[in-house]
């Protein structure tokens, strides 16, 4: 018995909620792995294989000309039921950063933000001082800084991901809006 093998289980990775979050956005016009990479900091091969991933796990599939599409249902599924036990939240001390989960929109509106620190991506150029809350990968608050409504989904997420039930039941409506078919 050769025991040299690595496991072959696939098993998807933080980057791969990032990149079907944002593949999400635009079903009509799937941008190319490159353009990906760059809006979203990454290396055109992790996309490639975020996306095989993404495929394996069947949160997406690709059309006949081979671009990556989103099953938004599963997607939904996982996000809901899977992805706070998959990446947890995790936190840190006190810093500047960009605010998430409940602290940033859309839930910033529906939430009635208490006196605790604001849940906060750590960022350089970060405009609140809250508690770390980091984010899916470390390119995220780079990603959303330049597109708005991937920053609201990535929040969302997180609000999944760390936040208390009505918070999460909050999270997981506004995604549906988003997503509705």
């Amino acid at each position: 018995m050769n025991r040299s093998k690595s496991n072959p289980q696939i098993a998807l990775r933080p980057q791969d909620v990032v990149v079907l979050l944002r593949l999400s956005l635009n079903a009509d016009s799937v941008p190319t792995y490159a353009a990906l990479a760059q809006e979203l900091k990454l290396t055109a091969s992790e996309i490639h294989a975020g996306v095989d991933r993404a495929v394996a796990a069947q949160l997406a599939r690709k059309d006949e000309s081979g671009k990556p599409l989103v099953l938004l249902d599963a997607l939904r599924l996982f996000v809901q039921h899977g992805v706070r036990y998959s990446f947890p939240a995790t936190h840190g001390p006190m810093g500047r950063g960009m605010p998430t989960a409940h602290a940033a929109a859309p839930l910033n509106k529906l939430v009635v933000q208490s006196t605790d620190p604001a849940p906060v991506w750590p960022h350089k150029d970060g405009p609140v001082r809250g508690v770390a809350f980091y984010p899916l990968y470390p390119t995220v608050p780079d990603a959303a800084t330049n597109n708005p409504s991937l920053y609201e989904l990535l929040a969302l997420v997180d609000a999944v991901r760390g936040g208390n039930m009505r918070e999460r039941a909050l999270a997981i409506a506004e995604l549906d809006k988003r997503w509705a078919s």
